[in-house]
């Protein structure tokens, strides 16, 4: 179980991570590109490729399903309440990594 304040934190700790309010929800952003978004209480959207959404899945199918817009893969979407707090990181990391520009990913390591 991981709760609202540890994804928050989790998320704010990345280099250069903001929150914003996008469309009437918060969202987690480096250079301005959103790399997670709050919907509810009980759900983060976290926005990683094919491959990381079907890892999370099959590791836990009770705490991740697929965040589609449409027809298209956006990410995967988490219940709090089921999620392990390591993978959970790991995912959070990973999309941070794909909206960072080059000059933050190279001070994460």
């Amino acid at each position: 179980m991981v709760k609202l304040g540890e994804v928050r934190s989790l998320a704010l700790a990345l280099p250069g991570a903001s929150e914003k309010g996008h469309h009437g929800i918060p969202s987690f952003r480096v250079a301005d590109k959103i790399f997670a978004t709050v919907p509810d209480d009980e759900h983060l959207h976290v926005m990683v490729g094919p491959e990381e959404t079907e890892m999370a899945i099959g590791a836990a199918p009770d705490a991740f399903e697929e965040l589609r817009w449409g027809q298209r893969l956006a990410g995967v979407r988490v219940t709090l309440a089921e999620a392990d707090r390591e993978l959970l990181t790991l995912l959070l990391n990973e999309a941070w990594r794909r909206r960072a520009p080059r000059r933050l990913q190279s001070s994460k390591r």
